[in-house]
């Protein structure tokens, strides 16, 4: 009996969906690899593979049968898809065009030896990135450059503004998968898109409240307010934004500083002046696997905190919210010093400071996601 390869849900899902992966027609106990293959926008190829050995009536099913090893091991049912690794070093997966799925290409091979076994199952997967009837909206209105994703069905929705970090842009997927579970969702660019700055100098949080404004006056935003949603620098906005824009009601901060870091925010009168990175403090290594790495003249582990805060605003103090680091010599040492080797998002490499102004903070942070 000839091996079949079954994904469920059978052909197309959406990226964030689970999916079950299943083996039959296998010999009781046969040793089998299972490789997963997919090619970004760019062309570049993402492999995954796994080792696995079927039970004893010929079945193998992801989600009871540990990977023996590969690319990972144990119970891992959407391993496949999460270790799926570039063929060229530090490329990162990124979806621009929304529109269009990434196509999933999944094999069963006889054995072990994920490049020379026979091929006995193959199957093609469509992982989209917009759930049926998704509406997508560019948006340019006044000074906002955006784009709302809407769900199928007649509002209102609950609104939320989506912000990314450091790279700039105009990044979509996840504000029309978050569409797909019924929010509607403003993607915004804020530098490095379109008639937007180039680069970050200075953050100036009206351009963020005409954002707020804009999705609060349209027809299916359910109010009184709406949500942010920001990773890394996106983060750090959005703690801004709740601290000053009255319409932000909910935030979700995802590896967001709680300073400001590498540029001042402002609004109306007020300034938060930006984390100061002491660069002669800042000693960069290459380790084995080639990252960039960095160790401050004095670890941040040696400074205990001392307690004193800085003055904080009018907006700030109402709200209960601090944006400036603590003020000693203790914090100031601990804002030098970690550099990560980043992939920006047209993959070149680069090397972009990252302050750790928390005390006690030992980890060697990387910017991955920004």
């Amino acid at each position: 009996m000839a091996a079949t390869l079954s994904v469920e849900p059978a052909g197309r899902s959406c990226w964030d969906e689970p999916l079950s992966i299943a083996v039959s027609g296998l010999a009781p106990e046969q040793p089998v690899t299972l490789r997963a293959a997919l090619r970004d926008e760019k062309g570049t190829s993402f492999r995954a593979h796994a080792r696995y050995r079927a039970d004893a009536h010929g079945r193998l099913d992801l989600a009871r049968a540990p990977a023996l090893g590969g690319s990972f091991a144990g119970l891992e049912p959407m391993g496949l898809l999460w270790a799926l690794e570039p063929e060229r070093p530090f490329w990162r997966l990124v979806k621009r065009d929304v529109r269009t799925p990434f196509v999933v290409e999944l094999e069963v091979l006889d054995g072990h030896e994920p490049d020379g076994g026979r091929l006995l199952a193959r199957a093609v997967h469509e992982r989209h990135f917009m759930a049926p009837g998704v509406r997508r909206v560019p948006v340019r209105e006044g000074r906002v450059r955006a784009t709302l994703f809407l769900p199928p069905e007649p509002g209102p929705f609950p609104g939320i503004v989506d912000l990314f970090g450091v790279g700039g842009g105009l990044l979509e997927y996840r504000a029309s998968l978050l569409a797909g579970k019924g929010f509607a969702v403003l993607a915004l660019a804020y530098y490095n898109y379109d008639d937007l700055p180039k680069g970050m100098d200075a953050m100036h949080m009206e351009y963020f409240e005409e954002a707020v404004n804009y999705l609060l006056s349209h027809p299916e935003i359910k109010g009184p307010g709406v949500g942010v949603l920001g990773i890394s620098k996106g983060g750090e906005l959005g703690l801004a934004m709740a601290s000053f824009l009255k319409g932000i009601k909910a935030a979700v901060i995802i590896n967001g500083s709680v300073a400001a870091v590498g540029n001042t925010i402002n609004y109306k009168d007020e300034a938060i002046p930006p984390v100061s990175i002491l660069r002669n403090q800042v000693r960069v290594r290459m380790t084995t696997t080639g990252r960039a790495s960095s160790m401050p003249m004095r670890s941040p582990n040696a400074c205990r905190p001392m307690g004193r805060r800085s003055p904080r605003s009018s907006a700030t103090r109402k709200r209960g919210i601090i944006l400036s680091p603590l003020i000693s010599h203790c914090a100031r040492r601990a804002c030098t010093s970690w550099w990560g080797l980043t992939s920006p998002l047209e993959g070149s490499l680069s090397l972009m400071p990252w302050p750790s102004w928390m005390h006690g903070s030992n980890s060697r942070l990387s910017s991955t996601n920004t």
